[in-house]
């Protein structure tokens, strides 16, 4: 049987084309024909991965998984195929938290929300990578549905970091980090006026890190900026690192003491299963996929109090004992996402069809 995926593009880092990769190695493993497809593919992923454009439909019994995280060309395609059809539901964020910064990002989000259940008749399984994509799959009107989280694999959390990023950011400060895009749903401002309640209320020596790519909107990240001199925050105190390779990245979680998100809209939340690997206690505003994709470890607040929040975090850094508790919990949950979990999982599904 041949399993193909297709992704709307495909770069080195992104959580959804190293997923797809992995799952293609699974199939691969299982005797299976299997190759990921994008539209668009950076170079150095040219033999790792193939252009859309040459792909060529197999037979009935062979299967196509569609990840869907963006309107695009392939969910026509999908609609045309005849064998068996797989969507992967990877969540798009609602237009709104675009409004007034970005309406062509407004537009793109609003269209991919729009045509997801259009997809219905034409799809065989429809899986969320969280029980919160797979309650949106249910209420768009998909009959059949299920869980497959984010594949991730957790050997290369082991590696050495990056040496001159965590040298960088070892010092005397409690660092507090966040992982993510850097847009509005992410609400990197929230996590600004946390930082700032930290460095009035309870030390100055405080570090807050943010790493992920910034939005295309430049004036975005200006703003943010700006907003962080306001809140008496300076340059060293508040880090923009902007993308950042694999081992930067485990130089960040290495010298992390709370993992905290503000995020309003997270579809899964990679981040919380990498400060999980990497023994990083969560705190985490109580949105979205957040809850799922925790399944009751790390600590969770509903209200943004940040006096209060801030002194959470500042227990989770301190306190000894709570903190081996809470990790203890994360060490727990992070089972779930295993490799071999995972991978039994899409076994299943595949099966299934």
């Amino acid at each position: 049987m041949r399993i193909d995926q297709w992704v709307p593009a495909l770069h080195r880092g992104d959580a959804i084309g190293d997923s797809a990769r992995l799952m293609r190695d699974a199939f691969r493993s299982w005797g299976h024909v299997a190759d990921v497809y994008a539209l668009e593919l950076d170079g150095d992923l040219e033999g790792d991965g193939r252009h859309f454009s040459s792909f060529r439909p197999g037979g009935k019994q062979d299967v196509v998984i569609l990840h869907y995280a963006l309107p695009s060309p392939l969910n026509a395609a999908l609609r045309e195929h005849r064998g068996r059809r797989v969507l992967i539901h990877h969540n798009i964020t609602p237009p709104e938290f675009f409004a007034g910064w970005d309406e062509e990002m407004v537009r793109i989000c609003r269209l991919g929300r729009e045509e997801l259940p259009s997809l219905v008749p034409h799809v065989d399984l429809a899986l969320g990578d969280s029980e919160f994509n797979r309650l949106e799959l249910e209420a768009a009107g998909f009959p059949r549905t299920g869980v497959l989280p984010i594949y991730l694999d957790f050997a290369r959390y082991g590696e050495r970091a990056d040496p001159v990023s965590q040298a960088m950011l070892e010092d005397s400060r409690t660092n507090l980090l966040f992982v993510g895009r850097l847009a509005p749903n992410k609400r990197p401002d929230d996590l600004v006026r946390l930082a700032s309640v930290w460095k009035r209320f309870i030390s100055p020596e405080v570090r807050l890190v943010i790493a992920g790519r910034p939005w295309r909107r430049r004036g975005y990240l200006d703003a943010l900026r700006a907003f962080s001199y306001e809140e008496g925050l300076t340059p060293s105190e508040v880090v923009f690192l902007g993308h950042v390779d694999h081992r930067q990245l485990l130089a960040c979680y290495r010298t992390a003491r709370v993992f905290v998100s503000m995020s309003e809209h997270e579809g899964f939340g990679v981040p919380l299963v990498e400060s999980m690997l990497m023994d990083v206690p969560v705190l985490a505003y109580a949105a979205a996929a957040v809850p799922h994709t925790l399944g009751g470890a790390g600590v969770e607040f509903n209200e943004k109090r940040f006096m209060e929040v801030a002194e959470l975090a500042q227990l989770l850094a301190s306190d000894e004992g709570l903190r081996a508790a809470v990790l203890r919990g994360q060490e727990r949950r992070r089972a779930a996402f295993a490799p071999e979990a995972v991978e039994a999982s899409l076994r299943t599904y595949v099966e299934s069809l």
